[in-house]
């Protein structure tokens, strides 16, 4: 079975140009890794649950932020792994020193024994298209592509 994701690019105008809002992943993990890291705030959804309803949950999830407002779709794309993303977008502004994020627990540092809890999301952040496309991980890159076409930009 397929593994799928939905999540939410949220962007706003900058004078004559756009930002789009993404998270970076809490935990060890990623503590020290910041290019192809960041991602969109989504979460995965199981056969027959709804992927607009699966991001607007994730993105509060991952964010704090309760999402009004009409999605426009950007469609699905498979990350490198097989994940099916469906990504949505919306117009909007949020306050990245408000991030409020869920708490994962994982065993930490590996075979200790101990369990630590870690935010799903440990930052958030706005940036150019163009600095966003290095800094999203790679799969994800197509959803960049399909907004700057939605909003009438070229592609690169």
């Amino acid at each position: 079975m397929v593994r799928q994701s939905a999540g939410i690019l949220m962007y706003r105008r900058t004078g004559n140009d756009h930002e789009v809002l993404l998270v970076h992943p809490g935990g060890p993990f990623w503590r020290n890794k910041d290019l192809s890291a960041w991602s969109i705030p989504k979460g995965e959804y199981g056969e027959g649950d709804d992927p607009e309803l699966t991001a607007r949950r994730e993105f509060g999830e991952e964010t704090g932020m309760v999402l009004e407002g009409e999605l426009q779709s950007l469609g699905s794309i498979r990350q490198a792994g097989g994940k099916l993303v469906t990504g949505f977008c919306i117009e909007g502004d949020f306050d990245v020193t408000g991030l409020v994020s869920n708490m994962f627990e994982i065993e930490w540092p590996p075979r200790s024994g101990r369990l630590q809890s870690f935010p799903e999301v440990d930052r958030a952040g706005w940036f150019s298209l163009d600095v966003a496309y290095g800094k999203i991980i790679q799969g994800q890159r197509p959803l960049l592509d399909r907004l700057r076409q939605m909003l009438g930009g070229k592609i690169g």
